[in-house]
């Protein structure tokens, strides 16, 4: 490993071990328990297996055989879950002649970002991840269960799922993916006949064709946005069987994939002292999966939701983690929004498993760590394939498939990662590099304030952004109103950008994992509802970003910024984000959550 890696996990470490060691307290006191059919009164015991045949409790009760808890994500709104519908059933047939027995303990919500973009539902997004982590664990609370499959791929789901997990961290747990849908409709023609559409170029017939032509089937959407993040960082965890991430639902190996997950939780059940979840998801894990996502540029959103993953394990990791990890990991993808590949061509060019390979050879990620597939990280960056009804792992030829989409440490897109931490007197914020030219990491311009992504469209359509500017959308925050995706702001800000204006986005709220192309920095953190400097700018203030450095100021001078006014959301345009759409039921959440630089997480 590169010393500076090891140096920055052993400060994660440091800083984590109170946490962390009353975590792994908490396991250690699971782990000593007898088995719940065992421990629990005849009652409870009686109500968990009554809908079992009495083969099935047998085995349970008597011939302590392991029980498998499902978690999962399942419905037909979301392409990427739709193949799971027929999941259980598979996995209790290959459990069953393995000697286990299956239930499924929970069904977790799951709602598609896509659908809600621009929406009153997208403010209950960011929200949904810790609400799948507690339905998880109320699931898995019924506490008769020895290890977990997790079934759930998309943006705040697999997030959700982790979380939940480690919190019944003394099981182990294997995720099983579903893969991404076929190749449509390239994602840089989309983009086009998008910005067409803000033009007012072509109307909403000629997008809803170009939109279908890209979102056709079952499957993950075929950028490298959250959702596919989330299985790379998965990969890297060592969470999944070994390069399966990125295989089409409905290839061959699939069911073989899906069988050999099963196989592996069972092994992992009767040596669960060895692969309790809580305890194998460490420092180094946390560091390999960080390594991925500056490695391939991945989705912002997991500045947020690893964060509180690392959390949820006990360990605390902040921004400047990720910004120092970042001066050490070289940029090895170019996937669309990075680059004009989608994920099924990256998985031609070795996907997942050819970057972990070269992170593994480049020092930038932990061989020595436990996987579900046993010890090390070695067939994690080795290339899966299918032949004559078995999976087959065999090592990378040296160089990449296709150099313009995934490259060796030696000669990478760029020596360091892809995620960049911007500070000053706003605040902290973070930049998606990888997905925006190196001439516009530095730049200048006047603030326009905006209190919505509304608000910014309407000025879009009334012809008053035709000049160099950088919008401020503020109050879109966890504490404000949920911290919703700011996606449709990509289209006409790209328009702008393509007509020569110098432009880009400073705010409090996120932006899509699909998002790119424009210089954003978001997550501006403390945010304008909890006081935050972002909500002292006024219209006219001159800003500067500078992604070289990682600097974000106002230019205004130090005694007058500091006696400006923090305007409040109530001396703001009122935005009613409290009613409508269920979000009355998520008071609770807007009224608790912790910073996005905390993870956004609304449980401690």
């Amino acid at each position: 490993m590169k010393n500076p890696i090891i140096e920055l996990t052993e400060k994660i470490k440091e800083k984590s071990r109170p946490t962390r060691s009353a975590y792994l307290k908490r396991i250690k006191n699971m782990l000593d328990r007898e088995k719940g059919a065992d421990r629990l009164g005849c009652a409870n015991v009686a109500h968990a297996f009554a809908s079992l045949s009495s083969d099935k409790r047998f085995q349970i009760v008597e011939e302590k055989k392991p029980n498998i808890a499902i978690v999962t994500a399942y419905n037909d709104m979301l392409s990427a879950h739709k193949p799971y519908e027929d999941y259980p059933q598979f996995i209790r047939e290959v459990a069953n002649k393995n000697g286990a027995t299956v239930q499924v303990a929970a069904g977790v919500p799951a709602m598609c970002d896509g659908v809600t973009q621009g929406e009153p539902g997208m403010e209950l997004s960011l929200f949904s991840r810790d609400t799948i982590a507690m339905s998880t664990s109320v699931g898995l609370s019924h506490d008769v269960f020895d290890g977990s499959l997790l079934l759930g791929i998309c943006d705040k789901i697999v997030p959700g799922l982790l979380i939940g997990a480690l919190h019944f961290g003394h099981m182990p747990a294997v995720f099983i993916p579903a893969g991404p849908m076929a190749t449509g409709i390239d994602n840089t023609s989309k983009s086009k006949v998008r910005e067409q559409y803000a033009l007012g170029n072509v109307g909403r017939s000629e997008l809803l064709e170009s939109e279908s032509k890209a979102y056709h089937g079952e499957g993950t959407c075929t950028f490298y946005g959250t959702a596919n993040s989330n299985q790379m960082l998965l990969e890297a965890m060592g969470l999944h069987v070994p390069g399966a991430a990125f295989i089409h639902p409905r290839d061959d190996s699939r069911e073989h994939i899906t069988a050999e997950a099963v196989k592996l939780l069972i092994r992992n059940i009767k040596d669960k002292n060895s692969y309790a979840l809580g305890e194998m998801v460490d420092e180094r894990v946390i560091i390999n999966a960080m390594s991925a996502l500056l490695a391939t540029g991945g989705s912002t959103n997991h500045l947020i939701h690893w964060v509180a993953i690392a959390r949820a394990a006990g360990i605390v990791i902040d921004w400047t983690d990720f910004h120092e990890l970042a001066k050490h990991v070289p940029l090895l993808a170019s996937v669309y929004p990075n680059g004009v590949a989608d994920v099924n061509e990256f998985q031609n060019a070795g996907g997942p498993s050819f970057v972990i390979r070269e992170l593994l050879e480049n020092g930038c990620m932990f061989e020595d760590v436990l996987s579900v597939d046993g010890p090390g990280m070695e067939k994690y960056g080795q290339k899966l394939s299918f032949n004559d009804g078995h999976l087959i792992w065999e090592d990378f030829p040296k160089e990449s498939d296709d150099d313009s989409i995934v490259r060796t440490h030696a000669s990478p897109f760029s020596q360091t990662g892809g995620l960049k931490l911007l500070k000053g007197n706003i605040g902290r914020s973070v930049m998606k590099t990888s997905a925006i030219p190196e001439d516009k990491y530095i730049l200048e311009g006047p603030a326009m304030i905006f209190d919505s992504q509304e608000e910014l469209l309407e000025a879009f359509d009334n012809g008053k952004l035709e000049k160099d500017f950088i919008a401020v959308v503020r109050f879109q925050g966890p504490k404000a109103n949920g911290m919703p995706e700011l996606h449709k702001l990509t289209p006409p800000m790209s328009v702008l950008q393509n007509k020569g204006f110098k432009v880009a986005i400073v705010t409090d709220g996120r932006m899509s994992g699909a998002s790119g192309k424009v210089p954003a920095a978001i997550h501006m953190s403390p945010e304008a509802a909890l006081g935050g400097a972002i909500s002292k700018i006024r219209e006219g203030d001159m800003i500067r970003i500078n992604a070289v450095v990682g600097s974000l100021n106002v230019l205004v001078d130090e005694d007058t910024w500091h006696e400006r006014k923090i305007e409040t959301l109530s001396d703001a345009k009122k935005i009613n984000n409290a009613h409508g759409m269920g979000r009355e039921l998520f008071g609770a959440f807007r009224k608790n959550v912790l910073t996005a630089e905390e993870g956004a997480v609304t449980w401690i």
